[in-house]
């Protein structure tokens, strides 16, 4: 009992700062939803009003009902899942070469790729765009999707989750008649869960997220994502904040939807993979 007491007493101050900052982070969402719900004349007071004096439900329809949302919904629905699907195939494959195969140079090309991790995205998004330009891709859901299927961090993340499956596997399997592609296939993805769904994680929230892309590469509002229908409630002089902030809270919901379905094997994958701090 004793032992227990001084335990407890030990990890009260974590668990008194970890407490503090939950309530730290959640703040903002607070006032988000908050803001949501208020009329226009209280969104700016004299004083912090945590909560509104007259609730305007009807701020979330008038959001959705302001730009045509159902479209955009549409288009970051599919630019995401073609993105997440890609990037899964993409990584899981040349994971399983830099992790299985051996080939001249195949430490020097893996060092190499990961040193293009260090290249900020600004610098290589005027090439990129050119050469949608030059496809004639502009404007289409080829120009949003193509050049993000492939990325180096889930490369990395999975290579990672591979070299820790022992290879007795593979080889039983090998053995047995199986070729490389069908024991990544039946063998090492379905013992690869939870590295899959953290990348899935991280690929998805990226790609639902993204603004500066699909800004460049699409011209036309058939064409847009959430992130740029948001804008339909900015202008040079004002902003409909009650109605900016309803329509976040929407445009977020999906995000924490796939985060609350993968969160067990987000965890496992972090601690797995040793990407933890």
């Amino acid at each position: 009992m004793v032992r227990s007491l001084t335990r407890t007493l030990f990890d009260l101050p974590v668990l008194i700062l970890m407490f503090v900052g939950a309530v730290i982070i959640l703040i903002p969402f607070f006032w988000m939803v908050s803001t949501s719900l208020k009329p226009s004349n209280e969104v700016f007071s004299a004083t912090i009003e945590w909560l509104p004096h007259h609730w305007e439900f009807a701020n979330y329809p008038t959001a959705l009902s302001a730009a045509p949302f159902g479209r955009f919904l549409f288009n970051s629905s599919l630019v995401a899942v073609v993105e997440t699907g890609g990037v899964l195939a993409t990584s899981a494959l040349a994971a399983y070469a830099f992790a299985r195969l051996q080939f001249p140079g195949r430490d020097g090309i893996f060092l190499l790729c990961l040193a293009t991790m260090m290249i900020p995205t600004q610098v290589t998004m005027i090439p990129t765009y050119i050469v949608m330009s030059w496809l004639g891709w502009l404007n289409t859901y080829y120009a949003l999707t193509i050049p993000r299927i492939v990325a180096v961090f889930g490369t990395f993340l999975l290579r990672q989750f591979f070299m820790s499956i022992p290879s007795e596997l593979e080889e039983a399997a090998r053995v047995d008649g199986c070729g490389r592609l069908r024991v990544l296939v039946q063998i090492i993805l379905p013992l690869s869960t939870p590295a899959l769904a953290t990348l899935a994680i991280f690929s998805f929230t990226g790609s639902w997220n993204e603004f500066f892309w699909p800004l460049i590469v699409t011209s036309s509002t058939s064409m847009r994502t959430l992130q740029l229908g948001l804008a339909f409630f900015k202008d040079q002089y004002y902003v409909q904040w009650p109605l900016l902030m309803a329509a976040t809270l929407m445009v977020s919901l999906p995000i924490l939807i796939v985060y609350l379905a993968l969160q067990r094997y987000f965890t496992a994958g972090i601690v797995m993979t040793g990407l933890k701090g």
